[in-house]
């Protein structure tokens, strides 16, 4: 809406005050004072030679007379506030209403594609609340950077060998039995996940055995016999033991049979999975084709390193002495064989905060490989994940399932829409179906209003309120708006000729003139709470017109279907908006 605001400034500034290519810093103007946009006129003051007062008066006075756009000004101090002039707001409405996916630019199959690497579970244990926050933002920045019209691959790394695996093996082995998914009635992740808790169980027993024997503690989990089980059994992974092979794939299917339930609850997909027990003897090539370039160097032990002090980081341990790699080298080798793989120009890992530091010497490594594309690389580093009683354990079993977490949300949708009377009139289909909207809905919303750079404390019921800044009422306003349309038929058309906008009609119209540079700069910034909050304010601003206006009594039939018309443009940006945060916007509630 205001590129032609900003084109109309360049040319004044240069006129009043010989200022060429002049930053343009146009705000939305203040709840508190008159006007739709504000200029901010601080960086012209040493051209103007003026007070900040003056040099916004007189650049408000030049564009009144020069620019259509623009009905009447006011200046506050340095700020230049502007009112948009009702052909402007029209032309707005006009382009809303000719784009059928406002907002959404469709994808370019010809371009490179972005990926975008989320999830990356390990397959000892079911996905948790953290896993949770961790998809949902890999998700919808997936989408976002999709809107702004790039081809995305959305893949996942699973961590399915090392000590942490075969600590459920052995305990499965041990104590259970022969037991399965089948025979226990537990999903898959859920019934090896059991037996991770259960190795830990045997260790400490183990363990206060041989300190009660007088063993420092360090050494008895060292010593502790199912800590050496454990060792032996990752050696005879690695040996190709077939009888420990057998175990491994078949406790992994089972994990990945319970992963893939969840996902799908989540609404969330890959395009392609990467394994760990593949990718982990990647990166060793590269890094003897580093040494030659002399990016490494090899100490006298036979261990090779990288020094990064000249960057202000730490010298990097990229292969043992004994020539096995370690998680650095394989990353390396992953993203090589990413790029490989796929025609891409940039890589965003989701991957919470604790691994920034590993994530600063992986770019760096690559980019001293002399790979160009190492540029392109971002880590979208998020905030854990607490509950209002504190943080989780997963060795403990005390961690926030993701499944039970969506068991929980849905419950709580029910209960309350049963008691606020969401569901007269509907069958049991429906109502269940409505549940799930609801409840995830909720969860998915509470996480993704939050900057994801922000550590967050998720409460469930804080999230499911229908009149907070919540998903459901974001769901409540889009089935509103529904009902009207479904009422309103056929209402005929209308024209500009025929009609006055009311301050509650242009606040809208302003809103919505917002949602394509909100979508390109959440794409940009990936930042789904860019587009979780814009949605709040364009359900609170329609809710404030409606409940000023009448939509199908409105007085002239020309105003209720320009009002219909405005209703339904509000209607596909909700539905559009929260596409991107993976929730679905309901029609009937």
């Amino acid at each position: 809406m205001n590129t032609g605001l900003e084109t109309a400034i360049s040319a004044i500034l240069e006129r009043l005050f010989g200022l060429q290519e002049a930053p343009i810093d146009l705000q939305e103007t203040r709840k508190e004072f008159d006007g739709d946009v504000t200029l901010v006129v601080f960086p012209y003051l040493k051209a103007s030679r003026m007070s900040p007062e003056a040099t916004a008066q007189a650049i408000g006075s030049a564009l009144q007379e020069a620019c259509s756009e623009v009905q009447t000004f006011n200046v506050v101090k340095g700020f230049l506030n502007l009112s948009l002039s009702e052909a402007t707001l029209q032309a707005t409405m006009d382009a809303v209403c000719a784009d059928p996916h406002w907002g959404i630019t469709p994808v370019d199959v010809s371009l490179p594609s972005a990926m975008v690497e989320y999830s990356s579970p390990n397959t000892n244990k079911p996905l948790h609340l953290g896993h949770v926050r961790n998809n949902l933002l890999g998700y919808s920045v997936a989408q976002l950077i999709q809107a702004t019209g790039k081809p995305v691959v959305q893949v996942q790394i699973i961590n399915d060998r090392g000590v942490h695996i075969c600590k459920s093996m052995y305990a499965w082995k041990m104590f259970g039995e022969g037991e399965t998914p089948e025979s226990s009635g537990l999903k898959g992740d859920h019934l090896v996940g059991k037996y991770y808790v259960r190795f830990d169980q045997q260790l400490k027993q183990e363990v206060d055995v041989l300190v009660q024997g007088g063993m420092e503690v360090d050494q008895a989990k060292k010593e502790a016999p199912c800590m050496k089980a454990v060792q032996q059994m990752l050696l005879d992974w690695e040996a190709g033991e077939p009888e420990v092979l057998a175990l491994w794939k078949k406790m992994n299917a089972w994990v990945y049979a319970g992963f893939n339930a969840t996902y799908q609850r989540l609404g969330v997909h890959f395009d392609k999975n990467y394994y760990e027990s593949d990718t982990y003897v990647l990166g060793k090539k590269d890094i003897e084709e580093g040494l030659a370039k002399g990016v490494f160097y090899r100490r006298d032990d036979g261990s090779v390193w990288i020094d990064l002090t000249p960057e202000g980081l730490d010298e990097k341990l990229v292969l043992r002495q004994d020539g096995t790699s370690v998680y650095m080298t394989q990353d390396i080798g992953t993203a090589i064989q990413r790029f490989a793989d796929f025609s891409m120009d940039s890589l965003t890992y989701v991957v919470g905060n604790e691994q920034d530091y590993h994530f600063k010497v992986l770019f760096l490594i690559l980019q001293k490989l002399g790979y160009t594309w190492a540029s392109t690389l971002s880590h979208l580093s998020y905030g854990m994940v607490d509950l209002p009683s504190g943080r989780m354990k997963s060795r403990e079993g005390t961690v926030v399932d993701a499944d039970d977490l969506l068991d929980e949300m849905e419950a709580t949708a029910k209960r309350l829409s049963e008691e606020l009377g969401k569901v007269e009139g509907m069958d049991d289909a429906q109502r269940g179906s409505l549940y799930r909207t609801l409840g995830h809905g909720a969860l998915k919303y509470y996480i993704l209003k939050v900057d994801p750079r922000k550590r967050m404390v998720f409460n469930p019921e804080e999230s499911i309120d229908f009149n907070g800044h919540t998903g459901p009422f974001l769901q409540y306003t889009h089935a509103r708006i529904c009902s009207i349309l479904r009422k309103a038929g056929d209402v005929g058309g209308w024209s500009w000729e025929d009609l006055t906008l009311a301050p509650k009609e242009k606040e809208v119209i302003k809103v919505l003139a917002k949602f394509p540079e909100t979508v390109q700069k959440a794409a940009t910034d990936q930042n789904p709470s860019d587009v979780a909050n814009y949605l709040y304010e364009l359900a609170k601003t329609y809710n404030g017109f409606y409940q000023v206006h009448s939509v199908l009594n409105a007085e002239t039939p020309h105003v209720a279907a320009f009002r219909v018309m405005l209703s339904r443009q509000v209607a596909g940006v909700l539905q559009r908006g929260l596409s991107l945060l993976g929730i679905t916007a309901p029609e009937q509630m």
